[in-house]
């Protein structure tokens, strides 16, 4: 397949600008403004359809990230007039539709869909426009995905705004319904690990890397695990030590960081544990994937949870105070960052997690 479908995807996403500035005009409530979303979605897809008709991709995913794209462009013009840099495009949707939305959670959430959601959108389209894999930029998207649509769909019920629950999220559970389907799609693809590798069997004395990793795993299990029972109200004077002089927006009454602690715990803690057997035991062909899934997860959970912390949109008593913001940000963006030096390592050098030829056979 030529170029032009993945061009026209970028083009029609940019499309979503001049339509956000005359909906918003004509838009007088939230059911207008439901229906708006639902017959965009439907546009969009007429559209996608009539320019690909004659070159129509076999993937059907590619027309889902072609209305992801779409929106996700909307999601950054949601971000920038929070911050008034622009006006007038979405200003009815701020107000009334979602109040959600006007939380700073919500405010990165916009950013992350608007900027790294899409380029990942933009990546999968051009791969399979060319016909190649995007298994593994998938498995990230899955893992990005997940965090984000666990931590706002029970932040929203449970948290502040749990009354205000309105049209848009019987809207947001298409979304996730859909989503769900297009993960298990991009996780029944096929490896694309290389046939000709090798299995090795070093000790872990003699792969110094992954010993460094294994001592990083240790304290990065007992991170997520302490900031679970600090949202849990543990009455530990380290809790409320950690509590008032680094992170108080755990602490926040939108829940969005209290649940989002919780999945970390739960999720994370034991991901933690298998991964420090992956790490140590030899032909564990399941740990590139994994780690891409997790550290898909962590980077969203992270720059939300980081960027919320500091915020103006959070109330001043739950900001990290200014004398523990370095050993706020210090802590916090090494716990971002590992994850995905740990994925880079796992994806590049993946002989070690191979079995070995005779044990594939005698399967």
């Amino acid at each position: 397949m030529s170029a032009s479908a993945g061009t026209g995807v970028f083009v029609l996403s940019l499309m979503s600008i001049p339509i956000c500035y005359l909906f918003n005009s004509l838009i007088a409530n939230s059911a207008q403004a439901f229906i708006f979303a639902g017959c965009s979605t439907v546009i969009i897809l007429s559209i996608a359809h009539f320019m690909f008709k004659k070159k129509a991709p076999a993937d059907p995913l590619f027309y889902v990230y072609a209305v992801y794209a779409f929106f996700s462009v909307v999601n950054l013009i949601v971000g920038l007039e929070q911050e008034n840099i622009i006006d007038g495009f979405v200003t009815f949707y701020l107000r009334q539709a979602d109040p959600h939305i006007n939380t700073a959670h919500g405010h990165m959430i916009s950013y992350w869909d608007g900027c790294v959601h899409y380029l990942m959108y933009l990546l999968m389209i051009a791969a399979i426009t060319w016909g190649d894999s995007y298994r593994a930029i998938g498995l990230y998207w899955v893992g990005s995905f997940l965090m984000r649509a666990i931590v706002y769909i029970l932040g929203s019920t449970v948290g502040k705004h749990g009354t205000e629950v309105n049209y848009f999220l019987l809207l947001h559970m298409l979304y996730i319904s859909v989503s769900v389907w297009a993960c298990f799609r991009i996780f029944s693809q096929p490896s694309t690990q290389e046939d000709e590798l090798t299995a090795e069997q070093k000790s872990i004395l003699h792969r110094p890397l992954d010993l460094l990793f294994i001592i990083y795993l240790v304290p990065a299990f007992a991170f997520c695990v302490f900031r679970g029972l600090v949202v849990l109200d543990c009455s530990s004077t380290w809790c409320q030590e950690y509590t008032q002089q680094y992170e108080p927006y755990l602490k926040d009454p939108t829940a969005y960081p209290k649940v989002q602690m919780l999945v970390g715990m739960l999720y994370s803690g034991p991901y933690y544990i298998i991964t420090l057997y992956g790490l140590m035991v030899p032909g564990c062909e399941w740990m590139p994937d994994l780690t891409l899934v997790h550290s898909g997860a962590l980077a969203q959970a992270q720059f939300t949870h980081i960027c919320a912390s500091l915020h103006t949109r959070t109330p001043f008593s739950y900001r990290v105070p200014a004398g523990g913001q370095p050993v706020f940000l210090l802590v916090n963006i090494l716990y971002a960052l590992m994850p995905q030096a740990l994925c880079y390592r796992c994806r590049t050098r993946p002989a070690f997690f191979l079995r070995p030829t005779l044990d594939k056979k005698t399967e």
